[in-house]
């Protein structure tokens, strides 16, 4: 039998099993899913086979890195199948209760002697050989959250106390105890998460003005309220002034030099150069520099129409659950689309120049614990929304 085939319960139409040629879920989903991981694994292997001939990573080895990112895609992959298994309705009850253990864990990491600190920054917490960062799990949590918020909250969306208020705190929580860690890339997914579920369930416009105006001076205050932001700002406006490209712009220009050297089809994979001790976190968030460097113009195009057709899927299958009256569901797809689509042009506009660097990896392809395991489990999501409305045109419940 069908590992999926008990998916989706009993059949009250009396429609048989098989009657439709419909598959369980949408196999090209799943198929550039998939192969993006694959590839992502493929390419830190090949951006951090060096990093063991330098005396940071000396005792790690050359297949550290890939070897862990494969385990952790392992892990992702058993994750994603017990999510896939659970209706949406049980995601719909445990959504507060996930948001509110969230921000508990993100309070946890900030305690000293809990929270593990690295290049300044209290993100993880130790558990034993590996670490867990919360702010990843908090991007699954924001998704449930927001999604049913906005259901729970539909008759209110055009009043502030009861419709826009409560978001803005809970956001404001969420915003302090990221920033304290300091994590401002986290926290401005899940704000893009946030405000883009409230604006597609229909929150009155000036509330969604007035919100998204507030954030973005918030954000501007805390650039400029801060030096090394606001160095970051203007060094990426100039990166290659001598001062910046050897100060603050350095992983910029070497990553501007690697797609440089990549031109329209690439030096070949595994030839990068600036991958050599060049260009810092190369495995990580400028992973998009080493695939420009090796694959070109085309690998990167590549990438952009696969995280394309993702979004694009997400939101198509969020269109159909709202058309067969499933709000939340659909809410959920859309956020995961909303997230991947969000972070992703943030990393690839950070590479390439077109945005200020910021500590974001790329959803699916950098390396990561934590994070390769949620953009998993969050694909499984979006696939479990679709399969839900595959059983309903099938005439099943969910």
């Amino acid at each position: 039998m069908n590992l999926f085939s008990s998916f989706g319960g009993s059949n009250p139409r009396g429609v048989r099993a098989g009657r439709t040629s419909m598959p369980l879920f949408d196999g090209a989903l799943i198929a550039v899913c998939v192969s993006l991981v694959l590839f992502g694994l493929l390419m830190v292997y090949s951006a951090s086979i060096a990093l063991a001939d330098g005396p940071r990573y000396a005792s790690y080895g050359q297949y550290y890195f890939a070897s862990r990112h494969g385990v952790f895609i392992m892990i992702g992959a058993v994750a994603a199948l017990i999510t896939v298994t659970v209706p949406m309705r049980v995601w719909e009850h445990l959504a507060v209760p996930l948001f509110l253990a969230c921000v508990v864990l993100l309070v946890i990491v900030l305690i000293p002697g809990i929270g593990r600190e690295v290049n300044g920054a209290r993100r993880w917490l130790p558990l034993g050989v590996v670490n867990f960062q919360p702010s990843e799990l908090m991007k699954v949590a924001v998704v449930l959250f927001a999604a049913d918020y906005t259901v729970r909250k539909q008759q209110h969306m055009h009043n502030f106390l009861r419709g826009f208020l409560p978001m803005s705190c809970a956001l404001a929580v969420v915003g302090l105890l990221l920033l304290a860690e300091p994590d401002l890339g986290a926290f401005m997914v899940i704000v893009a998460i946030a405000i883009g579920l409230l604006f597609i369930g229909g929150i009155n416009g000036k509330l969604f003005t007035v919100l998204l105006g507030s954030l973005l001076a918030s954000f501007l205050a805390l650039i400029w309220l801060s030096p090394w932001r606001r160095e970051r700002l203007f060094v990426y406006l100039d990166p290659w002034n001598p001062e910046n490209a050897y100060g603050s712009a350095y992983q910029l220009s070497h990553s501007l030099i690697a797609l440089g050297r990549g031109e329209w089809f690439g030096v070949g994979l595994g030839a990068s150069v600036e991958k050599l001790h060049y260009l810092p976190e190369a495995h990580t968030d400028f992973i998009v520099a080493v695939i420009g460097e090796e694959l070109g113009f085309i690998g990167v195009a590549g990438v952009i129409i696969a995280f394309a057709f993702i979004v694009w899927r997400g939101f198509e299958i969020g269109r159909q659950a709202i058309a067969m009256e499933r709000t939340f569901s659909g809410l959920v797809a859309q956020g995961v689309a909303l997230w991947f689509g969000v972070q992703a042009f943030i990393n690839i506009g950070v590479c390439i120049g077109l945005l200020p660097t910021k500590g974001l990896t790329l959803p699916m392809v950098s390396y990561g614990g934590t994070g390769i395991i949620m953009n998993i489990v969050a694909v499984a999501l979006m696939l479990r929304v679709d399969h839900e409305n595959r059983n309903m045109m099938r005439g099943k419940r969910t």
